[in-house]
C-alpha cells in the first residue's frame, strides 16, 4: 500500500458517501481512493466476482451494514414476528461465507460490527434475557468467531465510533431523508480507524515510545523535590493517575512496543527515583535506552534511535513541556509528537486513544522484545571490550535455525515481512493467503532464520526467498530485523539462497535492490557482501560457480536437514 493511493471497496446496505468523502479527503497516511458499491446489494456484491464493483482492484474492503439490513430474521425479531435466536446464527454464518469467498479479490477484507441505536431499548430490564440485545450479542460474537481464522478477514469493532458520537451517533432524519444512518462524527471516527488499519496492513507502525520523566511519567520534579516527595500514587487522585498512565505504558510494552527516556535531569537522582519509589510501576529495565542529561532532547532522540537500529518514523515522544514538543516536531518531522493535555488524570486517555500502535497479531517475540533490547544493550558493552568485531561475534556463541515456510511460521513471517523496512530488499507486503499461494509455485521457495545467542532468544529474525527459473535463481525477498544487524546473519541468509540455487543447477543468484526512504542498509549490505554489482544499477549477482562462504563464527542448523 506503500506512499501510493490505497483503492478501498466500500459495501454497505446503507449510503456510505460522506465515508468515502472522508477517506477521500482525510490528510492523515495513506491516501485512500474509495468506490462505493450500490447499497442495498451487500450479497450480490459479495458473491458475484464479476459484478461492476470488482472490475478494477482493490487493495480494500470495507463491509459495513445494519443488522436489520442483511440478516432478514433479525429484522423479523425487530419488529416482534419471531422470537427464534438460532434461525439468525444461521444467517450470520452464510454472511461470512460470502465474505470468505470474497477474500481472493483483495488484499484485505475490514468487517464492521454490528450495533443498534441507543434508543432501541429492545425489552428493557430482560432484554439481555432472550431480548434484542441478547441477539445482537450472539450475532457479533458469531461474526468474530467465523470469520477469526479466516486470511485477509478482520473485524473492527464499530461500537467505538458510536460511543465516540455520543447521543448524535444516530440521526432519524439521516435515515428518511438519504437513507444515511449515522452522523458524520460516526463517519469520522470511521475513517480515523480504517487509516489507522490500513497502517498496520503495511506495517507502518510505531515501535518506540519516548518519555520525559518530571511531570510527566510523575508528578514534581525529581532534583528540586527528592523522590520521596513526587506525586506518584497513594490516596491522591493525580498520584493515582500517574500510577494508571505507567501502568497503561508497561500494558504497550508486553505487546512489543518500546519505552526509552529523553529527560534533562541529573541521572542519578532520576534513577534514584524509579529504583526506590515504591509505587512507581516501571523500573529502570522497562526502558531500553535512555539519555538524561542537559542536552537537546531532539538530539538524545536521534542518538536513542541510532543505538536502536530504528527509524524516526517508529517515535512517538510524549512530554508534558509545550516547547520540548514543539522543538522535537519541528527538528525531527518523522518523529509523532502528539499534543498531551495539561491535566494528568487525562494522561492514561490521551495515550490509549493514539491509533498508532496497532497491530496485526501478538507473537512471544513481542512480548518479549524488551528483554531481547535490553540483551541486545548487553551486547554491545561486550562489543566495547573487545577490539575486533570477529572477537565480539565468537563470543556471543550464535546460533542460527533454518526452517522452511510452513504453518507454523507463517504468521510470524508475514509479520516480519510486514513491518521491516531497513533490511528489505524489495520491500514487498503481503497477506498470510497471498503468501501461502506464493509458497505453493514449486518455482518458488522461503526460508526463515531463528537467532539465539547467549544473552537471549532473538526469534524468528530473517527471511530470504528465491524464484528460480532455468540458469537463474533470483531474489524475492530478503528481510532482517534491525535487532539482529551487523552480526553476519546476512551471509547466512545468503548463504542459503546460493545453496539452494547450486543444488537446482543454477548459475547465478541475482538480487535486485528496490530503493525506499528507509532501505538503504540493505544496499550497503549488498556493496559489501562480495555479490558483483551491474554496471551503476541496482542489480547485485553471484556466480554460483563458487559457494557462498559462511562465516565461522556462527553454528547454522536447519530444521531439514
Amino acid at each position: 500500500m506503500g506512499d501510493q493511493k490505497t483503492s478501498c471497496l466500500l459495501i454497505s446496505d446503507f449510503n456510505l458517501g460522506n465515508l468515502s468523502g472522508y477517506l477521500g479527503n482525510d490528510d492523515e497516511a495513506p491516501s485512500v481512493v474509495a468506490k462505493l458499491t450500490p447499497f442495498g446489494q451487500v450479497m450480490p456484491s459479495l458473491l458475484d466476482a464479476g459484478a461492476e464493483a470488482w472490475r478494477d482492484a482493490h487493495d480494500l474492503a470495507l463491509v459495513w451494514t445494519r443488522p436489520e439490513g442483511v440478516i432478514e430474521s433479525f429484522a423479523a425479531f425487530q419488529r416482534g414476528e419471531s422470537h427464534d435466536l438460532e434461525r439468525p446464527l444461521e444467517e450470520v454464518d452464510s454472511f461470512c461465507r460470502a465474505i470468505e469467498g470474497a477474500t481472493d479479490r483483495v488484499k484485505a477484507v475490514l468487517v464492521a460490527t454490528w450495533t443498534i441505536p441507543g434508543f432501541r431499548r429492545g425489552t428493557g430490564l430482560c432484554d439481555l434475557k432472550g431480548g434484542l440485545g441478547d441477539l445482537l450479542m450472539r450475532m457479533n460474537h458469531r461474526l468474530i468467531e467465523r470469520l477469526r481464522d479466516v486470511r485477509g478477514v478482520w473485524v473492527i469493532d464499530s461500537r467505538r465510533w458510536m460511543e465516540a458520537a455520543g447521543s448524535a451517533a444516530y440521526g432519524s432524519k439521516y435515515w428518511y431523508m438519504a437513507k444515511i444512518p449515522f452522523s458524520r462524527d460516526v463517519f469520522k471516527e470511521a475513517t480515523a480507524d480504517i487509516k489507522a488499519a490500513l497502517r498496520t496492513l503495511a506495517g507502518d507502525t510505531r515501535k518506540l515510545i519516548v518519555l520525559d520523566l518530571d511531570d510527566t511519567l510523575w508528578g514534581g520534579v525529581v532534583g528540586d523535590e527528592g523522590w520521596q516527595s513526587l506525586t506518584l500514587g497513594g490516596h491522591d487522585p493525580v498520584g493515582e493517575a500517574f500510577c494508571d498512565f505507567q501502568r497503561e505504558l508497561r500494558a504497550l510494552s508486553s505487546r512489543g512496543v518500546l519505552l526509552a527516556i529523553a529527560s534533562k535531569n541529573d541521572e542519578a537522582i532520576a534513577l534514584e527515583a524509579l529504583r526506590k519509589h515504591e509505587e512507581m510501576c516501571l523500573r529502570e529495565s522497562d526502558f531500553v535506552a535512555r539519555r538524561i542529561n542537559w542536552s537537546d532532547k531532539a538530539h538524545n532522540i536521534a542518538e536513542i534511535v541510532s543505538e536502536l537500529n530504528l527509524g524516526l518514523q517508529s517515535v512517538v515522544f510524549i512530554d508534558d513541556n509545550p516547547a520540548e514538543r514543539a522543538r522535537v516536531r519541528e527538528a525531527l518531522p518523522e518523529v509523532l509528537v502528539p499534543e498531551w493535555p495539561k491535566d494528568p488524570m487525562l494522561y492514561s486517555e490521551a495515550l490509549l486513544g493514539l491509533r498508532c500502535f496497532d497491530s496485526l497479531s501478538i507473537s512471544d517475540e513481542d512480548r518479549h522484545r524488551t528483554e531481547m533490547y535490553a540483551s541486545e544493550s548487553e551486547r554491545g558493552k561486550l562489543l566495547e571490550s573487545i577490539g575486533s568485531v570477529e572477537e565480539w561475534l565468537s563470543t556471543l556463541q550464535l546460533r542460527v535455525q533454518v526452517e522452511k515456510l510452513g504453518a507454523a511460521n507463517l504468521k510470524r513471517t508475514v509479520q516480519l515481512l510486514n513491518k521491516t523496512n531497513q533490511m528489505n530488499l524489495s520491500t514487498r507486503r503481503i497477506t498470510e493467503a497471498e503468501l501461502g499461494a506464493w509458497q505453493d509455485d514449486p518455482a518458488h521457495e522461503l526460508w526463515t532464520f531463528r537467532v539465539e545467542d547467549r544473552f537471549a532468544d532473538s526469534g524468528l529474525t530473517g527471511i530470504a526467498s528465491l524464484r528460480c527459473s532455468g540458469d537463474d535463481a533470483k531474489v524475492v525477498d530478503f528481510v532482517l530485523s534491525c535487532r539482529v544487524f551487523g552480526r553476519k546473519i546476512e551471509r547466512v541468509m545468503m548463504h542459503t539462497l546460493v545453496e539452494h540455487a547450486r543444488s537446482l543447477g543454477a548459475k547465478r543468484v541475482e538480487a535486485e535492490y528496490l530503493p525506499t526512504a528507509k532501505n538503504k542498509p540493505c544496499l550497503e549490505f549488498l556493496g559489501a557482501s562480495g555479490l558483483e554489482r551491474i554496471g551503476e544499477g541496482n542489480t547485485f549477482v553471484w556466480d554460483t560457480l563458487e559457494p557462498y562462504p559462511l562465516p565461522d563464527a556462527i553454528q547454522v542448523r536447519s530444521a531439514d536437514s
